[in-house]
Order: C-alpha cells, then sequence, then structure tokens
C-alpha cells in the first residue's frame, strides 16, 4: 500500500460487465441483517429491521488481519452509506473529498443510502467463509426514505489466507442495477478507497452525477496493493472449443436450409 499520499485514478474501462453479484456465483446467500445506529447513536441502537438512515455498526471482526494503506487492522465499521471504515463508524452522508471520508474507507459506493422506505432493501454482512466478509447493500433506497429507485451493491475483503482463484483478488466491488445517485441532499457518489490522511485510489468519475449508471452491471477486483485485476483470458483450447462449436452450429444450419429446400 502507498506509504506517503499519493491519489491514483482507476479508469472506468477497469470495469468488468456482468450482472452477477459475487454471492450469485459462489452460492450461500448474503448473510445476516446488519443492525446499525440511527445516526451516530450508540452502535446497536438502531432497528432490528436493519433499516436506519446515516447509521453504522461496528467494530466488528475481520477473522482475519488486513494491510490498508500500510496499517494493520482486524477490525471494521459498517456504514449505511456505502462504505467501510477503520477506526470509527461514519454516518456523513455527503463525500468529503475523493473517498467521502477523514477514516480509512473501502467505498463502493459512498452516497446517501436511507433504507426507511418499505420498499427499500438493507445491508446485509456474511462471514461464514473463513478469511472472507462479503458486505451486500441489497436493494436499497435513497434518502429521504425514497423507495422508488434502489440501488444493489456488494463488497468482497479477503484475508491473507484466502486462496485467490484465478482472475479475482483480494477486495471485489460488484454492482447490479444502479438508477438512483441523486438524494434530496446529494447528486453524487465516491467509489474507490482512502487511507484518511491524503492518499486515495478512486474510480474515474467519482464524485460526479453519471457514477451510478458506468457502475451497473459490473464489477471489479483488487489485489492486496489495490492494483485491479483484468478479467482471465481464456486458455487457447478454450478458443479451439468454441470455433469447433460455431463450426458445429454452422454445419447443423445449412442441413437445416438444405432440407427446408427439398
Amino acid at each position: 500500500m502507498p506509504a506517503q499520499a499519493d491519489n491514483t485514478v482507476i479508469p472506468q474501462t477497469a470495469l468488468t460487465p456482468s450482472t452477477q453479484l459475487y454471492t450469485d456465483i459462489i452460492g450461500g446467500g448474503i448473510g445476516s441483517i446488519v443492525v446499525m445506529t440511527g445516526g451516530g447513536n450508540a452502535n446497536g441502537a438502531g432497528n432490528a429491521s436493519g433499516r436506519n438512515d446515516d447509521g453504522f455498526s461496528g467494530p466488528i471482526d475481520l477473522g482475519f488481519t488486513l494491510d490498508f494503506f500500510g496499517t494493520s487492522y482486524t477490525q471494521f465499521f459498517a456504514n449505511n452509506n456505502g462504505s467501510i471504515s477503520f477506526n470509527n463508524g461514519i454516518s456523513a452522508f455527503i463525500p468529503n473529498g475523493p473517498t467521502g471520508s477523514t477514516e480509512p474507507v473501502i467505498s463502493p459506493y459512498f452516497a446517501d443510502v436511507d433504507t426507511r422506505g418499505a420498499l427499500s432493501g438493507v445491508l446485509h454482512l456474511r462471514t461464514d467463509i473463513a478469511n472472507e466478509i462479503i458486505l451486500t447493500w441489497d436493494h436499497v433506497g435513497y434518502f429521504n426514505s425514497h423507495d422508488d429507485q434502489l440501488n444493489t451493491f456488494q463488497l468482497v475483503v479477503r484475508g491473507p489466507g484466502f486462496a485467490i482463484p484465478n482472475g479475482e483478488g483480494t477486495i471485489g466491488f460488484f454492482y447490479q442495477g444502479m438508477p438512483w445517485i441523486g438524494t434530496d441532499t446529494s447528486t453524487t457518489a465516491a467509489v474507490g478507497f482512502g487511507n484518511g490522511a491524503g492518499s486515495s485510489e478512486v474510480l474515474e468519475g467519482s464524485n460526479t452525477s453519471t457514477i451510478n449508471a458506468a457502475l451497473a452491471n459490473h464489477f471489479l477486483w483488487f489485489d492486496q496493493n489495490l492494483v485491479v485485476i483484468p478479467p482471465p483470458v481464456p486458455e487457447p483450447e478454450t478458443y479451439a472449443l468454441l470455433a469447433a462449436g460455431f463450426a458445429v452450429l454452422g454445419f447443423v444450419g445449412r442441413r437445416r436450409r438444405r432440407g427446408a429446400r427439398a
């Protein structure tokens, strides 16, 4: 991780198209509802349903040690407004600077999430896989209690003991439908990482009013140094199998056309 103040922009071309969350791929669901504050009160003071505005929960044990910008962490805070942070929870609802916070933060979508609307989902946390946590903002609404548009996004964080498959990484951002960005108080969202002291790595288009459209139905994997992992390239034999499959389809199609003329 960077040891001094440094600001890096991740190009939007690094986003990989996909309509699946990570949990859609591995199965097992999205985990338990996260009970939060109502917006800056003592931890656990929130509604058991998980509905809240500007709340957070923590500290929560990672179950492993995460090296982030040169500092080791074993606990985190889950923030309703689209991020996890270290040292303290974040109740702020408008991103402050490129990453949204003066705390060390990982922000898949730092925006003014409000899950109080009747049709809104809430934040879920899954911890049943060793050396991995999964947080899912599942069909969440926006301030002030709006639920006519709902965003779904997911954060995956892995420890050093996780055996990472080819084409994946230590941290993953996953997005499905992302129809909202504007709320009653904000028209922006931050996507990326920050150490809370000036260093950041953010996705191109962060803190603009169109970043949600770029994220919809895409994902990103990062290695332990926050470098983007490109999707795996099919092996040469895979291309050969695909070519053979297309050849068979073409042959069958010609046979059918000939039969139709007979």
